[in-house]
């Protein structure tokens, strides 16, 4: 018999096995004898940045449902893919191109574009490759990229559609406005910061009035009361005459009930330009007032409109402004403690600038309708149930979804606006001729791109060829979206819209919400903390399988796990005592017979008896996807049982050959079925034992094994 090492040796083994399930042909499911589908489509990666532990979750959880389910004779496909990412990756090398003292406004956009799509496809050879070393059995013949034509191609097809439905529309509108990055984002997209700002008191004639921002006055078109507001009552839409830097003027009052009668002293000024509300306020009284004047630029700088403040930045400016109405006597009082919650830049952190730009925006509310019913009535799962609520009640209160984005990073929109006519016409991708309202030839193209998630939004189908592919037909809708809880309504909830929209089918049956890896003193993970766990380090240390383990077992849906090291080194002990149960048995069954006429043991049949118990609640519970507590039974028995009360038990009975063959056939009934419970938990060194154990009958690899039968 070949000499067994006394340890596992990941590093040894991992590489070569995922090499045979690779030239296998199994990780592809046209190769497996299985009829029904089960799929799993990866939530891509960016491909800017290699991966961290919150990756390492979602192929822990998602490879264990895809070898469960393959070993259950299912025609299992985990499509892999990598995103990329607009935005978030064109910061990413934004920040690459500043190390290099490069800016891309010094750049022609063909040669940004083109930088950037290398960058991203070198990235995505590593993040490649990481995926591989974490064990994820995904079909590599079908990875998808984001940018791939026929994601391009349905994205457009989609919009198009969109258009022509009347669920698409080009409007001027408040967006929130990085002045940093330069482009627009959706609501979802800003971060709010509780900010301690003074509160500035200013005089406007009769009327006084508080406000943090008095560098937007100059955008001012009214002062808004409540109409009950018994101080005001008189002035009331009326004009009355103010004091401002620029010398006097007159301005109207108007009642609105969105003011706050106890916010400062209950009126406040109207900056439609530059305040969400005041927008609003603006629409509900546009024929009272005038409408929004642009004082701060996409540069973040006064326009011309600020007078002999123009250029100058916004925090600037305030102060200017702030020392040149002291001097007017415009300014009563000021509260320098008001505390407030400020909109940022969710990656410079930067204040977000409300800005009035024509956009590109989605009719959310007629999407969002469908999308409630397929999880009212069942249709769609979602896991942890306590999310639904969180759905329903984000759905229902749904707002207009601006799409337009002016990065220079991702899928460009295929809109053209006539020059003649300034009508926009929309197609799938190709450049229109002529004006089809007016014939002129004269066509500006847009130069605003997708944003992410609305081209990610139709990942479900676009990713499997839609709508004619043999793949979409075959695998739509999907089993289950398993993602983090953070990109629930980024992406999870606009899937189900559009996938809905799109194909008149629900997206997936299932959704599956993991939490944020947590450090083990409950702390966010952070760079500058010191408490990032690398995955890959991890697993050149410790193996996949002992990261996989800790990953799992603690994770419940919904929830934040916590991770450290000292976590999963417990788990490399476990795996050792795996392969050490391995060399006991090796070791005492290598001359083993398999034949019907061994009979069983009392004690025999209680163990067999035993383990088939374990092997149901393992079952159940992963088809509960509660994979926490499968990992566990099977942890406990294993360990506590199995190696500490039956291998300790089986010591003098393998050396008596009255009890000799029976101990050896539940030894080897026991431990065949061990291995198949644990290969999705724990693939490598289950596969590895598999390859090396002697059994009679093995299939050629362990990942196709048959799932226990459990009764």
């Amino acid at each position: 018999m070949k000499e067994i090492a006394k340890t596992y040796n990941p590093q040894e083994n991992e590489k070569s096995i995922y090499s045979l399930w690779e030239k296998s042909g199994f990780f592809n499911p046209d190769n497996l004898k299985a009829k029904k589908p089960f799929v799993i489509l990866m939530p891509p990666p960016n491909a800017n940045d290699p991966l961290h532990i919150g990756h390492a979750v979602f192929v822990t959880l998602q490879d264990l449902m895809i070898r469960y389910n393959r070993m259950n004779n299912k025609k299992a496909l985990w499509l892999p893919g990598a995103d990329h990412a607009g935005f978030e990756t064109q910061v990413v090398y934004e920040k690459k191109l500043e190390k290099e003292g490069r800016s891309r406004f010094k750049m022609q956009r063909e040669d940004f574009y083109k930088e950037v799509f290398k960058y991203t496809q070198e990235n995505r050879k590593t993040v490649k490759s990481q995926l591989k070393k974490l064990g994820a059995s995904c079909d590599w013949s079908r990875d998808v990229f984001t940018l791939d034509d026929k994601v391009i191609k349905t994205t457009y097809q989609i919009f198009k559609k969109m258009f022509d439905d009347g669920l698409v529309y080009r409007g001027e509108r408040l967006v929130n406005y990085c002045t940093k990055h330069r482009t627009a984002f959706s609501d979802l997209e800003i971060e709010k910061e509780e900010k301690k700002d003074p509160l500035y008191y200013i005089k406007y004639g009769p009327i006084r009035l508080a406000t943090v921002r008095p560098e937007t006055k100059f955008g001012d078109t009214a002062i808004a009361v409540h109409p009950r507001d018994k101080r005001y009552k008189k002035y009331i839409n009326k004009e009355i005459e103010i004091e401002t830097l620029s010398g006097k003027t007159k301005i109207r009052v108007i009642g609105d009930k969105f003011v706050d009668p106890d916010f400062g002293t209950g009126a406040v000024k109207v900056t439609p330009a530059h305040d969400q509300n005041d927008f609003e306020i603006w629409l509900r009284h546009k024929e009272e007032i005038p409408g929004p004047i642009q004082v701060i630029g996409e540069d973040g700088r006064l326009t011309e409109k600020a007078g002999p403040y123009q250029g100058l930045l916004v925090e600037e400016a305030r102060e200017r402004v702030v020392v040149d109405m002291k001097k007017a006597g415009l300014i009563e009082k000021v509260d320098e403690n008001y505390t407030h919650n400020v909109s940022v830049c969710y990656k410079c952190k930067k204040t977000i600038e409300p800005m009035l730009k024509e956009q590109w925006f989605v009719k959310a509310a007629p999407l969002a309708q469908p999308a409630i019913e397929a999880v009212k009535k069942k249709k769609i799962e979602i896991i942890p149930k306590n999310y639904e609520k969180i759905y329903f009640h984000w759905l229902k209160n749904i707002k207009d979804w601006n799409i337009s984005r002016q990065n220079w990073w991702g899928i460009s929109i295929p809109a053209w606006q006539c020059k003649r006519c300034n009508r926009w016409l929309v197609t799938r991708g190709e450049s229109p001729k002529k004006c089809s309202f007016c014939n002129s030839k004269e066509m500006h193209k847009d130069s605003d791109v997708f944003d992410t998630w609305f081209s990610s939004g139709q990942w479900t189908f676009a990713s499997l060829g839609y709508p004619d592919s043999k793949d979409f037909k075959e695998f739509y809708p999907s089993s289950v979206m398993e993602t983090g809880y953070d990109i629930f309504f980024f992406w999870v909830i606009r899937m189900v819209m559009l996938g809905i929209y799109a194909t008149d089918k629900i997206p997936f049956e299932k959704v599956y919400l993991h939490g944020l890896v947590r450090a083990k003193d409950g702390q966010k993970m952070s760079k500058s903390k010191g408490n990032v766990i690398d995955p890959i380090t991890v697993v050149d240390n410790y193996g996949s399988d002992a990261l996989r383990m800790s990953l799992v077992i603690g994770n419940m849906p919904g929830r934040d796990l916590v991770i450290s090291e000292e976590k999963i080194k417990g788990y490399r002990n476990f795996i050792n005592k795996v392969w050490n149960i391995f060399r006991f048995i090796e070791g005492n069954t290598a001359d083993f017979k398999d034949s019907s006429s061994i009979k069983l043991s009392v004690s025999d049949k209680k163990i067999i008896d035993d383990f088939d118990k374990i092997a149901k609640k393992v079952d159940v519970n992963i088809k509960k996807f509660k994979f926490s507590h499968a990992a566990e039974k099977l942890y406990h028995y294993v360990w506590h049982n199995f190696a500490d009360k039956v291998i300790e038990n089986s010591k003098d009975l393998l050396q008596d050959k009255k009890t000799r063959r029976s101990r050896q056939k539940t030894l080897l009934y026991v431990f065949t079925g061990i291995l198949k419970l644990l290969h999705p938990f724990a693939p490598f060194v289950t596969e590895k034992i598999y390859q090396s154990i002697s059994l009679t009958k093995k299939k050629e690899v362990l990942m196709i094994e048959n799932w226990p039968k459990t009764r």
